[in-house]
């Protein structure tokens, strides 16, 4: 198991943030079962393509989703790395266990 010191705060930020809109859960689903164009994501979801590329940058900023344009169209996939990497760090706190009560102030400090 990979030491909390390797996981940057910006990235677990970042990470979970694009996790927050449902909208981008949506994108992520249908990435789960194969890599798509921007048009069968828009198509897919129903969405604009305008409001569309907004939750992608999220994503690709997260470094959730990789992209690459072919002719006139955007490809996206899932970075399963960057997937590996959120649940590395959330399994770090599975080894904390029961946590350690604080001990009681004194109301003479």
């Amino acid at each position: 198991m990979a030491p909390v010191s390797v996981f940057s705060a910006s990235d677990i930020e970042l990470g979970f943030h694009a996790f927050s809109d449902p909208l981008r859960l949506q994108v992520l689903e249908l990435l789960k079962q194969r890599e798509l164009c921007v048009c069968e994501l828009c198509a897919a979801l129903e969405v604009p393509q305008s409001k569309l590329s907004f939750h992608l940058k999220a994503l690709k900023t997260a470094n959730l989703v990789k992209s690459y344009q072919e002719g006139r169209w955007t490809y996206y996939s899932l970075n399963l790395n960057q997937f590996l990497r959120l649940e590395q760090y959330l399994a770090e706190f599975r080894r904390y266990g029961d946590i350690v009560p604080a001990r009681r102030c004194d109301d003479d400090l």
